[in-house]
């Protein structure tokens, strides 16, 4: 196992994340050692959610979507929710941050509803990707090769489709981020 330790991911969530898609592969990657760093709109404790319904866990963000500079990481990951990536998808600056990261062939991670970020940055056509079942058409319509499989990998990009799926999302997160910085 290659050691993660000059690793850096970068999450980007907002209130209404589902927490185990936020928390379990952020633990996924800080147990392999990686440097974990939390975006959000400002830095107030973000409010995490269980099936989309019942409040879950807090996390406070490191720092705000504003003051990313996505050369200073190596992975982006993107959680799921309805309501977590509805909100960044409105924000310019969460969609320039993933067309960054993909425009830099940077490994992009995306599971459940956050495809709905890469569907607003324009970075899906031509890509074979998954999602949970309501973002496929989405997906779709933006030129994706849509499957439902519990991970995808399309190059640099990663998508799963639901909480379930968080043990082989994080196998193949860390699998990649490892690949990737052996070959740096």
């Amino acid at each position: 196992m290659a050691d993660l330790a000059n690793a850096r991911v970068l999450i980007l969530a907002t209130d209404g994340f589902e927490e185990s898609e936020l928390f379990d592969p952020r633990q996924a990657l800080l147990d392999a050692g990686a440097n974990v760093t939390l975006a959000s709109i400002k830095t107030d404790p973000i409010q995490g959610v269980v099936n989309d319904s019942e409040k879950a866990r807090t996390i406070t963000p490191d720092l705000t979507l504003d003051a990313v500079d996505t050369e200073e990481f190596d992975m982006l990951l993107l959680p799921g929710g309805v309501g977590n990536p509805d909100k960044l998808r409105m924000q310019e600056r969460a969609v320039e941050i993933v067309s960054e990261f993909m425009d830099d062939d940077k490994i992009v991670a995306a599971i459940c509803h956050a495809p709905w970020l890469l569907v607003e940055a324009d970075v899906v056509d031509g890509r074979r990707v998954t999602s949970w079942p309501s973002v496929r058409t989405d997906l779709e319509n933006a030129g994706a090769e849509v499957v439902d499989e519990q991970v995808v990998i399309d190059g640099n990009l990663i998508t799963s489709r639901k909480p379930d799926d968080i043990p082989a999302f994080s196998k193949a997160v860390i699998e990649a981020l490892q690949s990737e910085l052996a070959e740096a």
